[in-house]
C-alpha cells in the first residue's frame, strides 16, 4: 500500500448527527508523553505538533481528545490549539468529560453533576474555542447516569455542546441517556483482543448511532501502546497484504460495520500515514472470519 498518497477519505464516512467525519479519525491520548498519562517524559513537542497538522493534511477531520490528557509538560488540548488553530471549518473535536485528574497528575473521583460545566468550559478555555462539537460523557458501568447525561444535555441547549455521546457504557446506560437526550456515539473498549462490548457494536448500528472504539490497536496493552502479541492469523493476514498487524486491527474494527470509527493514536508521523492509510485496506470476508476466529 503506498501510504502517502492514501487519504482519511478512503475509509468512507459516518454522520456524527449533523457533522459528516471521515471513518478514520485520530486519538490525542498519545500525544503527551511516552505513555499516556505519564508525568516522567514529555513528547518532543515540535513532531507531535508536526503529526497534528500532518494529520489533517492527510484528511482527518475527527480528533478526539480531553482535558485529562496531559504529561508533566504537555497538554493533549493545547498542543492540538497550538497546531491548527484556527481550526478548519470541517474539523470535528471530540473531547470527553466525567473523569478528572489533579495538577499532579492523580485521578480525581468521577465530576457531580454539577461540575460538569467547569470541565466543560476547561475544555473550552484550552482548545480556544466558544462551543465544543461533541462531548461524550465517560462513567462506569456502575454509574446512574441519568443526572450527569441531563447537566450536558442543559449545556446542549445553552449553546456550549453541539451533540452528546457516551463512553465506557452498557446497553441498560446507553438506553438511560437517550431517554434525556440524543446520543450520537458510543465510545467503548474494543479490539481484536477485547470484544465485550460486540452486542452494543450491533446495538449501535441498528440505532444509526457511530461505535468509536478505544484501545482497537493497543489491545491489551492499553495505554502503555501494543505489544506485539499477534496471533498467527493476523500475522498471516498482515503478511498477504504487506502490511502490519496495526493497519489489519484497524481494517478489521472498520469492516465491522459502516457505524464504526476509528481513532487511532500515535505521535509518531510514519505511524500516523501508516493509520490513515488502512483505511483503504479492504479485508475480505474470509480474512474476517479468520481474525473473528482467532
Amino acid at each position: 500500500m503506498a501510504s502517502h498518497t492514501i487519504t482519511a477519505a478512503a475509509a468512507g464516512t459516518w454522520r456524527l448527527g449533523d457533522l459528516t467525519v471521515n471513518r478514520i479519525g485520530f486519538g490525542a491520548m498519545r500525544l503527551t508523553g511516552s505513555a499516556a498519562f505519564d508525568l516522567g517524559v514529555p513528547s518532543d513537542r515540535e513532531r507531535v505538533l508536526g503529526v497534528l497538522r500532518q494529520a489533517v493534511e492527510l484528511g482527518v477531520d475527527h480528533i478526539d481528545t480531553a482535558a485529562f490528557y496531559f504529561s508533566s509538560l504537555r497538554s493533549a488540548n493545547e498542543l492540538i490549539g497550538r497546531a491548527l488553530a484556527p481550526y478548519p471549518d470541517d474539523l470535528v473535536i471530540a473531547t470527553k468529560v466525567g473523569p478528572g485528574r489533579d495538577p499532579s497528575g492523580q485521578w480525581l473521583p468521577l465530576a457531580r453533576p454539577d461540575q460538569l460545566r467547569g470541565q466543560v468550559e476547561e475544555n473550552l478555555r484550552q482548545l480556544g474555542r466558544d462551543h465544543l462539537d461533541l462531548v461524550n460523557l465517560r462513567v462506569m458501568p456502575t454509574t446512574e447516569l441519568a443526572e450527569h447525561f441531563g447537566a450536558l444535555s442543559d449545556l446542549r441547549t445553552a449553546g456550549l455542546i453541539r451533540h452528546l455521546g457516551v463512553s465506557n457504557v452498557t446497553s441498560a446506560q446507553l438506553a438511560d441517556a437517550r431517554a434525556v437526550a440524543p446520543v450520537v456515539c458510543v465510545q467503548n473498549l474494543f479490539g481484536l483482543d477485547d470484544r465485550r462490548s460486540t452486542d452494543l457494536l450491533h446495538e449501535c448500528g441498528d440505532l444509526g448511532i457511530a461505535f468509536v472504539p478505544f484501545y482497537s490497536i493497543a489491545g491489551k496493552g492499553r495505554e502503555e501502546g501494543a505489544r506485539g502479541d499477534s496471533s498467527e492469523q493476523l500475522a498471516a493476514v498482515a503478511r498477504a497484504h504487506g502490511v502490519s498487524t496495526a493497519q489489519v486491527r484497524l481494517a478489521w474494527t472498520l469492516g465491522l460495520g459502516p457505524h464504526v470509527l476509528a481513532i487511532p493514536g500515535t505521535g509518531d508521523p510514519a505511524h500516523l500515514a501508516e493509520n490513515v492509510a488502512a483505511g483503504a485496506l479492504r479485508l475480505t470476508d474470509e480474512e474476517m472470519a479468520l481474525l473473528n476466529a482467532a
